[in-house]
C-alpha cells in the first residue's frame, strides 16, 4: 500500500496541472471606453473580479490617464500621490491580488465628473471580498452591454491566463518525481 502513495501523489499533481485556469479581460467602459460621460458603476454592476483578471482601459492619451490611488486619494479625487499612473492611451491592469484597487484620470475635474472606478477583487477561494464598489452613478441610467474574453490556459497550452497557481503545482509535482527518483 505504501508503494501506491507516490504514484497517487503525482497522478493527483498531473491532475491539478492539467486543469484549465481561466482568468477574463474587461474593457472598462466596453465600447465607450475609458472617457467622461460613463457611468463605471452600472459598468461593472454585476460582474466578479478575480486574480488573474485585466482591466483594459482604452483613452486618448492627450486627455486622460489612468491613475492607481489610495482609497483616501479616490474619495478625494486626488492624483497627488499615485501608486501608479499610467498615459499611453492603452493601459492594461493585471489583477493579481484579492483586495480593493482604486482608480482615477487624473485630468482636473475629470475624478470629480465621475471617471473613478473601484475595484474589489475576490480571494483565491472564489469568493468575493464585499464584491465590487464603484464611484457614485452619474446621471446616466444605462446599463451598458457588457465587453469580456475570457482567457483559459492548461498544462497543455500555452496561452495566457492565471498561471501563478500553476507554478507552485508544477514544482510540487517536479519535487514529487525527484522524491521517486
Amino acid at each position: 500500500m505504501a508503494g501506491l502513495l507516490p504514484g497517487v501523489l503525482v497522478a493527483v499533481l498531473l491532475a491539478a496541472a492539467a486543469a484549465p485556469a481561466s482568468a477574463k479581460d474587461y474593457t472598462v467602459g466596453d465600447s465607450s471606453g475609458w472617457t467622461t460621460g460613463v457611468d463605471y458603476t452600472a459598468w461593472a454592476r454585476g460582474k466578479t473580479f478575480n486574480i488573474g483578471d485585466t482591466l483594459l482601459f482604452q483613452y486618448t492619451s492627450a486627455g486622460h490617464s489612468v491613475v492607481e490611488v489610495s482609497e483616501a486619494d479616490h474619495t478625494s479625487c486626488s492624483a497627488a500621490n499615485p501608486l501608479r499612473s499610467y498615459k499611453d492611451g492603452t493601459t492594461i491592469v493585471t489583477l493579481t491580488r484579492s483586495g480593493t484597487r482604486y482608480f482615477i484620470c487624473g485630468s482636473t475635474g475629470h475624478c470629480g465628473a465621475g471617471m473613478k472606478l473601484t475595484v474589489t477583487v475576490a480571494s483565491l477561494s472564489g469568493s468575493a471580498a464585499g464584491g465590487t464598489r464603484l464611484a457614485k452613478p452619474s446621471s446616466s441610467d444605462a446599463d451598458p452591454t457588457t465587453t469580456t474574453t475570457t482567457r483559459t490556459s492548461s498544462a497543455t497550452g500555452g496561452a495566457t491566463g492565471s498561471w501563478a497557481p500553476r507554478t507552485a503545482t508544477w514544482l510540487l509535482f517536479f519535487a514529487a518525481v525527484g522524491a521517486l527518483l
